[in-house]
């Protein structure tokens, strides 16, 4: 039998909301203080995640939060003219202060403020949960520029994001600003039910986690979030039965997949969230919804 409104309706709630906002402001502070190495730079410390987006649902216990250094950026010039890429070399010069350097001052004011409940990870750092602090991944990032058009500095077009590397030296570019904004424009089209269902279908990917009907790296909240900001307006209702339903069955019959965007606009949802994931987690969710049992 199909899940019931009841059961889908309780998984539309927002997770944790007051003890994250607490913990972001405590780690913001810190992050911000007048004294850390880096207080005379240009950053922005600021939310990226469920959380952020207000899509987490009770089983996300992080706070993801990113803190940005502009007064250096990364810069992608490869839709520019031969032309245009000698304009930006000749108005640009390398930065004496780079990623690396901030990113050791973040990591000894995040140490010397928490000790060893901080853990330097391959993307992230870390700082585990302690009574009402939650668990926080901060991503320290410089910002990042793909230019569509180089002049000058003043006659130029690029979109911003942030960039950061891995523990192997990866250079990993995210663009949250764009998420963020597509995903409330995207909510407010549809008579503010894109948020909720969003939090019903990572709770439903919860529950195949936990049935081990999928891996727990199949469906990352990141992709859910991209998928169903694709889906057209007219299949979102306020029943959530009918809800889940087209949404499926867009997908499964409608949906061009060469044709779905991330969230963020910037890339092709299928060329990051392999296809066969993809796949695998809506036919195992129209699984659960079909032989659903509490």
């Amino acid at each position: 039998m199909a899940i019931p409104e009841t059961q889908l309706e309780t998984w539309s709630h927002q997770g944790s909301i007051m003890q994250s906002s607490q913990t972001y402001n405590l780690i913001k502070d810190v992050l911000e203080a007048s004294k850390t190495p880096y207080a005379g730079k240009k950053f922005k410390v600021f939310l990226q995640g469920s959380y952020g987006n207000a899509t987490n649902i009770y089983a996300e216990s992080d706070v993801d939060i990113v803190i940005c250094l502009s007064d250096c950026f990364q810069s992608d010039l490869s839709n520019l003219s031969e032309a245009e890429k000698a304009a930006y070399k000749k108005a640009f010069v390398d930065a004496t202060y780079t990623h690396v350097n901030f990113k050791q001052d973040v990591l000894s004011v995040l140490t010397n403020q928490y000790g060893s409940a901080v853990i330097k990870g391959n993307k992230a750092i870390a700082i585990t949960a302690s009574n009402s602090r939650r668990k926080v991944d901060v991503i320290v990032a410089i910002e990042s520029r793909r230019y569509f058009k180089f002049n000058s500095p003043g006659d130029s077009q690029y979109a911003k994001g942030i960039c950061f590397r891995n523990t192997a030296g990866e250079i990993i570019v995210n663009y949250p600003q764009q998420h963020s904004e597509n995903m409330t424009a995207k909510h407010h089209q549809v008579s503010s039910q894109f948020k909720p269902i969003v939090r019903v279908f990572k709770n439903m990917r919860s529950r195949l986690v936990s049935d081990r009907l999928i891996e727990r790296d199949v469906a990352p909240s990141y992709y859910i979030e991209g998928l169903l900001y694709n889906v057209p307006i007219d299949k979102f209702t306020p029943n959530y039965q009918d809800c889940v339903v087209n949404v499926l069955n867009w997908y499964r019959s409608e949906a061009k997949n060469n044709n779905l965007i991330c969230a963020n606009a910037q890339y092709d949802l299928l060329k990051c969230w392999p296809q066969a994931n993809c796949d695998a987690f809506i036919d195992a969710t129209v699984s659960l919804w079909g032989n659903w049992s509490m």
